[in-house]
């Protein structure tokens, strides 16, 4: 079994979530998604640049990734690419799915590649904070 096994499902209300805040849930239609779409597939298609931002995305967004990175029911390669979106340039999860629906195989396969190192960086981050404070709980109270 995996880190990720071992990591219960964590809530925070949608008020804390960074993603909420930062708009990743708003719905841009029309001419101003069709102004911003190649945009979104011109970073969703260079894994490179796609992942740094996934990397910024698990440390900057605190309750966010607590909420969603623990949740085994969602996708959580495609949250953390939408939200590299919009932490990098605002922009809303519908429109990163138009444009994930133009990418190749090949620059899917790569985004979901940098998605799933950046999942298993935060659990591993998030396990070794949750074993740190429960050594720290023992040794305070082990002396007294």
């Amino acid at each position: 079994m995996g880190a990720s096994g071992r990591i219960r499902q964590i809530f925070h209300p949608y008020t804390k979530w960074e993603c909420f805040k930062n708009g990743m849930w708003d719905d841009v239609v029309g001419k101003e998604a069709e102004k911003i779409l190649p945009l979104a597939i011109k970073f969703t298609g260079n894994n490179v640049i796609y992942g740094e931002s996934m990397r910024k995305v698990i440390y900057k967004w605190f309750f966010s990734c607590e909420t969603f990175l623990s949740d085994k029911h969602i996708n959580r390669k495609a949250w953390l690419g939408h939200a590299a979106c919009s932490l990098e340039h605002n922009l809303p999860e519908n429109i990163v799915r138009m444009a994930w629906k133009k990418l190749t195989d090949d620059q899917r396969n790569l985004a979901n590649k940098e998605a799933e190192k950046y999942i298993k960086e935060w659990e591993k981050n998030y396990l070794f904070k949750k074993l740190s404070t429960q050594l720290d709980f023992f040794d305070e109270n082990r002396n007294k």
